[in-house]
């Protein structure tokens, strides 16, 4: 299952120029900065802070609190056009995000966590590539790979409460639907305003579609090493 579009952006409708424009490469710098830091940070949250111990919380109010906490950031970094206030609200994505990210990645050792940052990294800027020389497509898949998603959702729902089990198909199709929306959303952000905020704004966006990439190629070589 994913949260992407439960906490989907909407940066990316924007047209209105209301602060000053940066350069191009000035924008793609604070695009990868902030993204740097979303990784360090959930890499800071992995090493230091014991997966038993956030497996100790009580499941409703760690579920509660992640939802309002992403709600929160989504909320900041939507509608504010000050930078500093959007990165707070990155920032209320990037952690409940690493919470996940950690009770996951201890359940598999070290370096097949190596290497699905490492696939997952490569497959990015591939995407990146694409969506920056093929716009129209990832315009025109957007709607089917909005549709499949929340389809997966269904069907892994079924497949987890009905049949117990969940099988690698599943992540397959994930994985090509956040493809389609890193690709998506890189273009997009390419074609709005170049503004300091709207850079941090779209980081956050392509954060969880990254996150959520690299979760499933993680349990796809998780599948094939056991």
């Amino acid at each position: 299952m994913s949260d992407n579009d439960l906490f989907k952006s909407d940066v990316f409708q924007r047209t209105a120029i209301e602060t000053q424009e940066i350069s191009i490469a000035h924008f793609n710098m604070i695009i990868g900065l902030v993204l740097l830091w979303g990784f360090l940070t959930n890499w800071v949250m992995v090493k230091y802070i014991p997966p038993t111990s956030i497996l100790q919380i009580e499941p409703l109010i760690f579920i509660l609190g992640y939802f309002a906490s992403c709600f929160l950031g989504i909320y900041l970094f939507n509608t504010s056009k000050n930078p500093t206030v959007s990165f707070i609200g990155y920032n209320f994505v990037v952690v409940p995000f690493g919470l996940i990210v950690n009770i996951v990645v201890s359940r598999y050792q070290p370096e097949l966590v190596i290497d699905a940052i490492q696939i997952t990294a490569i497959v990015t800027v591939i995407m990146m590539i694409f969506g920056t020389l093929f716009p129209k497509f990832f315009q025109a898949i957007y709607g089917p790979i909005t549709i499949a998603l929340f389809a997966m959702i269904v069907i892994e729902l079924i497949q987890i409460f009905v049949f117990h089990h969940v099988p690698e198909w599943t992540d397959w199709i994930v994985v090509i639907i956040f493809c389609g929306y890193i690709g998506y959303d890189w273009g997009r952000a390419l074609r709005i305003p170049k503004t300091v905020d709207n850079a941090v704004d779209s980081a956050a966006a392509i954060y969880m579609d990254i996150i959520n990439l690299f979760l499933r190629i993680l349990r796809i070589l998780g599948r094939r090493r056991r």
